[in-house]
């Protein structure tokens, strides 16, 4: 195919794109192009072809030429800040236009006085396809003459005849709070990874390649934003509608369970009390690590400064929690070490073989760490794999590489670039996203020097960390049994950082300021992650206050550790089970260690999320055994496959859903796609020994739900030859269950209540709302007058009904659930031990009074000052 030739599409000095006073465009973050400094005051057609976007602010319009390269046109920078104003369309999204063609006309005396710049970038934004072969720069041009000569280097999304209809477009508004953030971004780039069709995404004037994160978020989308989304091919249509699923699906879970993970590690630390019960709500998993601060040429790994001068007076430093609990210790400042790099390279065949050793290196290693990793590690290995592999990461350096620089040098400016574009966004969720890509940077580089990854740093015990910024992978190294606390300047509460923390049980605090660097090592300090403060330099008196409070915290958690191994029965002798909700083989074993008397809830989903293709049979009762060995012979209750899409898998594509919560998810998405629950149910019943597995159906709503599923077994059963029956249960997660429960009890051995949808659907508030958040309450008098209609219905027919939802972990609930007729409780494993104390310091008329009591409130909030004055004491004292 000849070359796309791309004419001016207005007058001016034709420049080097480096000298966009905009890192978006200067770091071609968004493709390769030119930027004309205008002296004419019309945009005009640089070829034949269609307009696929215009900026709602009209400040941007891209065109796609009949070879299907596409070139984004971008008039001044921050222009977008006035609103339209001063800018005519003379054509609309997708209108045919000719070379030459007028497009736009704009106020060039209003942008030289009200925009930053008036540099008008020029790029070809599907780099992976067209190359600039030939460009003019460095000289004064006029609109038609030729400035850009494009080489086809892939596959052409052109429509042609013989591909007509091919093409497929969709808009889109983004409804996710925090936008389309590091989790999001990767999700999409996920999938458009595995499509063959060429997609891309625009917004604000802009176009993204959706198989970049990096690309995605650079676009700064954020919540309310329409965007387009395009695609070329033959399933163009089925691609699209994808992109448009996983956008509208896409929600900020809370990090499930996340004091469950390293709860082991938790568990054996005695020099220290956490409350990582209380851990505060953050993005899933795949959410990512906290801003830095750090200066070119410095890598992330962490030594012990010099000792600073004394602080001076006490001091009380606000801070923001990022994972609660008490701590008291001796300050431990870490920073961040020289790595130097060099700028020239050794020719551009050697250094690109070094990038992708370099790169290769860091991925065999994060796949190896992730198959031993827990839970909470795996996300943020699942992270940093992502951009290890980004298409505009490597791009980036590889366009370096072929300028002489070398593959350190290179890689570092692509990362550095990537990272100054995230932060110049202005959006504080994505500003904490910078610091996975700096902390793979890092990585990058050892590899590329040839060093090894760092050991871990000496820690005295009882240490407090103070610095700057961590890195996840700087955390992971050091030695969590010494860790008393952690206090950063930086960072913010959503990071992976953060995350870590709280599944290691360390509390800490982010966002405390430059203060923070000036404490001296080996200061006391007392680091309240409950209150948000870090206290300097304390008062021998409030130091010996805040000790005695810890010891007697320690004291109160040994006190119910020990206990926690019995069997747990009221005060009066009635039988209450404390199981534990479990994601993993390391959740298991953990949860055993803290009392846990079986798992009421398994999630299965942590096998089919982040892969090509459904686990298969073999794998799947091989993993369900294992967990059943770690049991020990204790009940195991596990829940089959619960996707939908609020939780999306590539190689299921979903069907587009206006409302994911109210489409397929749970026992519907294994009825559409039966094959794969099939399989898992030929898994669930080859496990040994019989009669411990047993398996609980998600989101059921009717009674043909239930039956459908059972004949499955039965017929699963018969094939396999297996003689025991297995148990079966319904979760009641919905109005329509709880009205049903007494129809759904005949049909099932068990009943076992989700309070996290149940709550959403019956107050009909998004549980990833963040206005509603506060308001979205399990222990509001309607949620629980339907946890008492569920727990009438199995009484009638004579079935166990457990709360496996969050409110279960909730010391304030369990008395009323009790008291409702709940008699199993599936908890956070790291609650267990304060769980059976509590339970063992009650009755069951005491709890039946409280719970008649909390019926009658009109508010959560009624509810929870009604628990704290019931008497006995002990339930106030517990609380």
């Amino acid at each position: 195919m000849p070359n796309t030739i791309l004419l001016a599409p207005l007058s001016g000095w034709s420049a080097p794109l480096d000298e966009a006073p905009d890192a978006v465009f200067a770091q071609r973050m968004l493709g390769d192009g030119v930027a004309i400094d205008p002296v004419s005051n019309e945009l005009v057609a640089p070829c034949d072809g269609e307009v696929i976007s215009i900026a709602p602010s009209k400040h941007a319009i891209a065109v796609r030429a009949a070879s299907g390269a596409e070139v984004l046109m971008h008039i001044g920078i921050d222009t977008v800040n006035l609103g339209g104003e001063g800018f005519e369309l003379h054509v609309q999204q997708g209108a045919k236009v000719r070379a030459g063609q007028r497009l736009l006309s704009f106020d060039l005396d209003l942008l030289a006085r009200r925009a930053k710049s008036l540099i008008t970038p020029v790029v070809v934004t599907n780099g992976d396809q067209f190359v600039v072969a030939t460009s003019q720069r460095n000289r004064e041009i006029r609109a038609g003459e030729t400035l850009l000569e494009l080489q086809q280097v892939g596959q052409s999304v052109a429509t042609t005849a013989s591909t007509a209809g091919s093409e497929a477009s969709e808009k889109v508004v983004v409804e996710h709070e925090h936008g389309i953030h590091a989790r999001p971004a990767a999700l999409i780039a996920s999938y458009a990874k595995t499509s063959p069709v060429e997609l891309s995404i625009q917004a604000h004037g802009r176009s993204a390649n959706p198989r970049s994160a990096v690309a995605l978020m650079s676009l700064g989308i954020r919540c309310g934003d329409a965007v387009t989304v395009v695609g070329a091919g033959p399933e163009a249509a089925a691609a699209v509608a994808e992109i448009k699923r996983i956008i509208l699906s896409i929600a900020d879970a809370a990090p499930q369970d996340a004091s469950t993970r390293l709860a082991s590690v938790a568990a054996s630390r005695d020099s220290r009390e956490t409350s990582s019960s209380s851990t505060p709500r953050a993005t899933s998993s795949h959410e990512v690590a906290a801003s830095t601060r750090e200066t070119p040429g410095t890598s992330q790994q962490a030594t012990q400064s010099p000792a600073k001068s004394p602080s001076g007076a006490q001091q009380r430093i606000r801070a923001v929690v990022a994972s609660r609990g008490f701590a008291v210790g001796k300050a431990f400042y870490l920073r961040a070490a020289e790595v130097a790099v060099s700028e020239a390279g050794r020719g551009v065949a050697h250094e690109s073989a070094e990038l992708e050793r370099g790169r290769a290196e860091v991925r065999d290693r994060l796949q190896q760490l992730a198959k031993n990793a827990e839970r909470t590690a795996q996300e943020v290995i699942a992270a940093h794999l992502e951009f290890v592999d980004d298409w505009e990461l490597v791009a980036a350096a590889r366009r370096s590489i072929a300028r002489g620089k070398s593959a350190a040098y290179a890689w570092r400016r692509a990362v550095r670039d990537s990272a100054d574009t995230l932060r110049a966004l202005g959006d504080p969720r994505i500003a904490e996203r910078v610091d996975d890509l700096l902390d793979l940077e890092h990585q990058v580089l050892v590899a590329l020097l040839g060093q090894t990854p760092a050991a871990k740093v000496d820690v005295p015990d009882h240490a407090i960390i103070l610095a700057e910024d961590l890195k996840p992978s700087q955390l992971v190294t050091l030695d969590a049994e010494k860790i008393a606390g952690l206090c950063l300047a930086a960072g913010g509460p959503t990071s992976h950082v953060a995350i870590l923390a709280a599944a290691m049980g360390v509390p800490a605090l982010v966002a405390a300021g430059p203060a923070v660097l000036d404490i001296a090592d080996d200061t006391w300090l007392i680091l309240d992650a409950e209150q948000g403060v870090l206290k300097v330099a304390p008062e021998q008196s409030e130091l010996t206050a805040a000790e005695r409070t810890l010891a007697a915290r320690r004291q109160r958690i040994a006190t119910e550790r020990s206990a926690a191994q019995s069997d747990c029965h009221t005060a009066d002798g009635t039988r209450i089970e404390v199981f534990a909700n479990l994601g993993s083989l390391a959740d298991a074993q953990a949860a055993v260690t803290q009392g846990a008397e079986g798992c009421g809830l398994l999630r299965t989903e942590f096998l089919f999320l982040d892969r090509e293709a459904a686990p298969d049979e073999q794998e799947q009762a091989a993993r369900y055994q294992e967990i059943a060995h770690a049991l020990a012979g204790r009940p195991l209750v596990i829940r089959t496959l619960d996707i939908g899409g609020d939780k999306p898998i590539a190689y299921l594509p979903l069907p587009a859903e206006q409302n994911p919560a109210l489409g397929l998810r749970g026992v519907r998405t294994s009825l559409w796609r039966p094959e794969l629950l099939r399989v898992q149910l030929r898994a669930l019943l080859q496990v040994r020994p019989a009669g411990q597995c047993r398996i609980l159906l998600p989101m059921i709503t009717d009674l043909e739900e239930v039956r459908t599923v059972r004949r499955m077994i039965e017929e699963e059963r018969r094939d396999l030859g297996i003689s025991a029956p297995i148990q079966v249960g319904a979760m009641i997660e919905t109005p329509a269950s709880v009205v049903l429960a007494d129809q759904i009890a005949r049909e099932v051995e068990f009943l076992s209540i989700g309070t996290n949808d149940l709550t959403q659907y019956a107050l009909a508030m998004d549980r990833g709302h963040a206005d509603l958040a506060a308001r979205i309450d399990a222990l509001h008098p309607a949620v629980l007058r339907l946890i008492s209609m569920t727990a009438q219905a199995a009484s009638r027919q004579q079935r166990q009904v457990a709360v496996c939802g969050g409110l279960a972990s909730d010391p304030a609930a369990v008395a009323i659930l009790i008291g409702l007729g709940v008699s199993e409780l599936s908890v956070v494993p790291t609650m267990i031990p304060q769980l059976k104390h509590l339970i063992r310091t009650l009755t069951v008329d005491d709890c039946r009074r409280l719970a008649t009591q909390a019926l009658e409130q009109q508010s959560a909030e009624a509810v929870r000052e009604q628990v704290l004055r019931f008497k006995p004491r002990d339930i106030k004292v517990a609380l």
